[in-house]
């Protein structure tokens, strides 16, 4: 006669050594402390996140820094106004922080035994809710202009962005944009269509014309719109600065 053996489903065999140790009713009650532990911890971080702060540095334990996360107000000063972000506080910031960037939050405070505050975020002015006047980063401030990358989320900027955003650096950078889309403009205008034969001195007539109607159109869609340069609003929470 053979014999037959039940197959051993280890699932069961862990519910043995378990209960062993835990009554079920134990196990329910510690995991609810833990969940409801982890859960006043996560408030505690967003209620920092939402609230205004002033707080300028943290008093993070140097030796546990990575170098690659620790960026000065000017590198960051010069990534914004190349691609038109802003740096602000993170009460302005509008959509959802992932849940990923709370953990490194909660990571970085029980590495260096800390809590940590004054969040920024680097970001696009649409991602923000500005007081009227594509690729977030979080960070906390270390001290001395000093910032540290916490968490970086969301789909990287065009890779056109830099390029596209140029002529919004400066008034300077703007003038030149003009100049430059003004006299192609003018190019382009057939020469017989205001004399039979067009001089010199006539096309570069065309063209200033061509230069002040742009101009013109500028100067009006910018106050209109309450538009700046990115020099002036890398770290303005108005929208219209």
């Amino acid at each position: 006669m053979k014999l037959i053996f039940p197959r051993t489903d280890i699932r069961k065999q862990l519910l043995k050594v378990r209960n062993k140790n835990f009554k079920e009713d134990q196990i329910l009650k510690q995991v609810t402390a833990i969940l409801a532990e982890a859960q006043a911890k996560d408030d505690i971080v967003l209620k920092e996140l939402q609230q205004e702060s002033n707080v300028n540095e943290n008093d993070f334990d140097i030796d546990l820094l990575e170098s690659d996360r620790i960026f000065h107000v000017n590198d960051i000063y010069t990534i914004c106004i190349n691609y038109r972000l802003r740096f602000l506080d993170t009460r302005f910031f509008k959509s959802k922080i992932p849940y990923e960037a709370l953990m490194e939050i909660k990571k970085l405070e029980q590495t260096h035994k800390i809590s940590l505050k004054g969040f920024k975020i680097i970001a696009p002015s649409s991602l923000f809710k500005l007081e009227n006047a594509d690729d977030p980063l979080l960070f906390a401030p270390i001290g001395n202009d000093y910032y540290y990358l916490i968490h970086k989320w969301g789909n990287d900027l065009h890779p056109f962005r830099k390029l596209l955003m140029w002529p919004f650096k400066t008034l300077e950078n703007f003038a030149v944009f003009l100049l430059a889309t003004s006299f192609l403009t003018a190019l382009l205008i057939p020469e017989g269509l205001f004399t039979p034969q067009q001089t010199t001195t006539q096309f570069f007539m065309i063209f200033f014309f061509v230069f002040k109607w742009f101009a013109g159109l500028s100067i009006f869609y910018g106050f209109k719109m309450g538009k700046n340069f990115s020099t002036e609003i890398w770290n303005s929470k108005f929208y219209n600065a």
